[in-house]
């Protein structure tokens, strides 16, 4: 009798050689959804400051399965019950966390469709999934909406310490060259423990927690937040925002049909649910589509729909001023007043070039979560009130600027 394998090893970057033995898991891996992965990038328009972060959100996808692997062997090694099924889902919740993400991820999170967040057309996706290999992901889905009886396989999903983050910090770091970002997600995954169905640290990892936190904050103002980036991404959104308005004004652009679909109407995720139209298109669209039609937009007859996308093209990018409170209206509107004249068009499209974002960020939100550390004594502490506290300051403090985008 011929013995059917189905394994499948990946060369990561980051790990080396990941194993894949699971049917149902490669299966899901070839599905023309997660495919689609490939072409969604990871930091948006991150590599215009970083060139070599043109990694995608397949190999974050790919990498986070197999941390969830170690975390779940390092659990299993302190004698926490977990079987092979709930092992498998916690997997498949990990591979597909992010699957509902749009072109260039977070950078249009709010562009093709307005206010409804990636987690949630992920769900979406995966309840299609579920359907269509017979409710295999059941199990998968319950763990990822937090409607399982052991919570803690949740947080490993997501949390203040989940698996996503110890993937993205290590693999944002390598792709950058960011080194500061780079964590020991090995020694905080062998310092994972559950107590009361609760993860928690325990007492030895908690420099490894500070660690984890402090790069977290240098990465995010250092390549997620970089001034150019947030220039970048935020002109890819005015140039989104204007073809939006051209076609609703019946002016003719060229547009893949995907993303036409979606500059034609704003859906909400009521109509994401009641039609599967809707998901299919979205499941098309990835960078390629952008990409695409800013070729051919640079050479539009509309001012701003050709400036922005040659500029986004040939990295002609806004400058940027940094302010810690918001500069004044008059000083955005004397910007306004002077590009409007001597660019000849209007004032309004002149706020196209001249606009003020808030960009807000707490590394350690306790309203949410908290990292509960296993103190010696087998007591419970919560990390704000063992850490240094002028080091844990720093993380659970909200910090908020404000980026004048400009050009002369």
């Amino acid at each position: 009798m011929i013995n059917k394998k189905f394994d499948k090893i990946v060369n990561d970057p980051i790990y080396g050689f990941i194993t894949i033995n699971n049917r149902l898991i490669l299966n899901l891996i070839e599905h023309s959804y997660f495919q689609r992965l490939r072409r969604i990038s990871q930091l948006g328009l991150t590599h215009l400051v970083y060139p070599g972060a043109i990694h995608t959100r397949f190999q974050h996808a790919i990498g986070c399965m197999y941390l969830a692997t170690k975390a779940i062997n390092q659990l299993q090694k302190k004698g926490h019950k977990i079987t092979k099924l709930e092992e498998n889902s916690l997997k498949i919740a990990i591979l597909l966390h992010d699957i509902g993400h749009g072109p260039f991820s977070h950078a249009l999170e709010n562009s093709i469709v307005n206010n409804i967040p990636h987690e949630r057309i992920s769900y979406l996706f995966m309840e299609k999934l579920n359907k269509d290999y017979k409710g295999d992901l059941t199990l998968a889905i319950k763990i990822f909406k937090n409607k399982y009886k052991k919570k803690f396989l949740h947080q490993l999903v997501t949390s203040q310490l989940d698996i996503d983050r110890l993937d993205y910090l290590k693999r944002d770091s390598f792709f950058t060259g960011v080194t500061e970002g780079n964590i020991g997600s090995d020694r905080i995954i062998n310092m994972l423990n559950v107590v009361n169905d609760k993860l928690v640290i325990e007492e030895k990892g908690i420099y490894s927690i500070e660690k984890f936190l402090s790069s977290r904050r240098l990465m995010y103002w250092q390549v997620y937040f970089h001034k150019t980036v947030v220039s970048a991404e935020n002109m890819l959104i005015k140039c989104l925002k204007r073809a939006k308005e051209l076609v609703r004004k019946n002016n003719e652009i060229y547009t893949t049909p995907s993303l036409l679909f979606f500059l034609k109407s704003n859906f909400i995720y009521e109509d994401f649910k009641k039609n599967n139209v809707i998901l299919d298109n979205f499941a098309n669209l990835d960078d390629y589509d952008i990409y695409n039609c800013l070729k051919y937009w640079r050479k539009n007859s509309d001012f701003v729909l050709s400036s922005l996308s040659d500029k986004i093209l040939n990295r002609k990018l806004l400058k940027v001023k940094i302010y810690e409170q918001p500069p004044s209206s008059k000083k955005i509107n004397d910007l306004v007043k002077t590009f409007s004249t001597k660019n000849k068009c209007t004032f309004e499209e002149a706020k196209y070039f001249i606009f003020c974002t808030k960009i807000s960020n707490n590394i350690y939100d306790r309203k949410k979560s908290n990292i509960s550390i296993l103190m010696k004594n087998n007591s419970i502490s919560d990390l704000s009130s063992i850490s240094d506290q002028h080091k844990f300051n720093s993380f659970n403090n909200k910090t908020e600027k404000y980026f004048l985008c400009y050009t002369d």
